[in-house]
Formats: C-alpha cells, structure tokens, sequence
C-alpha cells in the first residue's frame, strides 16, 4: 500500500484509485446527517450510521452512500458496523451523543445519566476500537469527535451532559497520544449553540415549548450544516495536519455563560 500524498487520491498496486470512504454514526438527523452529505459531496463513500433504519436508508439513497442499522451502545451493532466497513476506511465522524434532562445533581436521574455517559463516551470508545484497524489501513486515517462546549464548561442543571462530554474530550486527548507516531489523525469538534430538530426536544422528553425557549430570540443560532462543514473542512486538510479541537459558537454566544437575545444582523 502507497499512502496517499493528497487527501483526495489514495492509489494501490500503483494503479487502482481506492474510493475514500467515511463512517458518520448518529446519521438519522441533525450533524450527523449533515456530515453525511458534506463528506459525500466532497466524493466520500458514506457509511450512514445510525438506529431509525428508514432515515439511513433514505439518506443513503440520496448522497449514494450505504446505510447501516447502528446502536453504538449495543457490541453486537458495532461488530456488523465494522464488518459492514470492511478493511479500509478514511475517516470516522463518532457524532452519535445526546443530553437527557436538566435536573440538578441533588434530583438526578441516574438512569439519564449513566445513558448519556454510556452513548457520549463508552459508545465512541466501542466504534472507535471497532474499526481502528480500518483506519490503519488507510495510511490517512481521520478520527472526528463531536464533542460540545459543555465538555469545557459547567452549567446548573447540566451535570450528567457536561461529566459525560468532559469525558469524551479527555477521551480524544488520550487517543490523540496514544496514536501519536502511526499516520491518523484525531481531532475534535465541539459546538456551541445548534439550533436541530431534535437534541433540545429530546433533552427535555419532547417538551416542545421547552425545547424551543433555548433558541427564543437568539439571532442565528449555529445549525447542522454549520458544524458539518467544520468537518467536511478538517477531512480536507493534508494529511500532515491535525486539527486538535475546534470551538464553534454562534456570533450571539460569546461564552457558555453568556447568550445575547436579541437582533444582532441588521439584515
């Protein structure tokens, strides 16, 4: 195997142009799906991962990629996600995460916390360990963790989310040195304000009144194709260049603490 000297050519046996070929877990919705399409139009084969299996399958048809039923909480769905992979693969999105309450440590629900520790955190670890030997293979492996500016900061009410994504940032500072000296590179992408479908309904056991009161008067929230393109833009570096992490915020948020309501853009 040649490793390739530009992103977007990997050739073998000299002569046979391999299609890159990319994982995005949580791809039913939101950053995922975006990511999905980003990394498509920039000629990846996409492998959409994910549990609602009509979603996949829908967004696979549509970018050309290929879906796969995907509980990353389940050994099982993991081991035929990496069976699904194959030998090679270029670049790994773990998106898949979620926030499930708002209560305050002194009520909280342990049952959300111990999902949100297990989805955000052991979740990437288990795909992550699934198909490193995929990414190996590539000689330009990409590893992307969609983490949260709630792994930097604390917020009341936020404690199970905020634990479970300072894990997962540490998680990606680990990986990053114990891989330091093999051709992949690691990087994580962490979020302010999203404005998606689901996350704050979900966080908030489908209250949609609450759920929408997050984003009430903010003036351009970030959406998934914002964050999705931080990704597609990482994937294109040369492969000599990391990206260590990446702080996405709207203009209005100027830190966790700090949210301007109110018009900001004139137009």
């Amino acid at each position: 195997m040649v490793a390739s000297v530009n992103p977007d050519e990997d050739w073998h046996d000299g002569a046979v142009k391999t299609p890159r070929t990319a994982v995005v877990t949580g791809a039913s919705s939101g950053i995922g799906a975006a990511t999905a399409r980003a990394l498509a139009r920039d000629g990846y084969a996409v492998i959409c991962a994910a549990r609602r299996t009509e979603r996949i399958i829908a967004l696979a048809e549509e970018i050309g990629g290929a879906a796969v039923a995907c509980d990353i909480t389940e050994a099982a769905d993991v081991a035929s996600l990496a069976e699904a992979v194959g030998s090679r693969l270029d670049v790994l999105v773990n998106n898949a995460g979620g926030a499930f309450g708002s209560t305050p440590v002194e009520q909280a629900n342990l049952t959300d916390w111990q999902a949100m520790y297990d989805v955000n955190v052991l979740g990437t670890v288990r795909v992550t360990q699934a198909l490193l030997p995929a990414l190996r293979t590539s000689g330009t492996g990409l590893i992307v963790n969609v983490g949260s500016t709630a792994g930097r900061v604390a917020y009341p009410g936020g404690g199970g989310y905020t634990a479970a994504k300072h894990a997962a940032r540490v998680l990606t500072e680990t990986l990053r040195l114990e891989l330091n000296g093999e051709p992949i590179r690691v990087t994580e992408i962490a979020p302010g304000m999203v404005h998606t479908e689901e996350f704050s309904l979900v966080r908030f056991g489908g209250d949609r009144a609450r759920a929408e009161a997050v984003y009430a008067d903010v003036d351009s929230p970030l959406v998934a194709a914002d964050v999705a393109e931080a990704i597609r833009w990482v994937a294109s570096l040369p492969r000599h260049v990391n990206v260590d992490e990446l702080v996405i915020r709207p203009v209005a948020q100027a830190a966790q603490h700090q949210l301007h309501r109110g018009p900001i853009f004139s137009d």
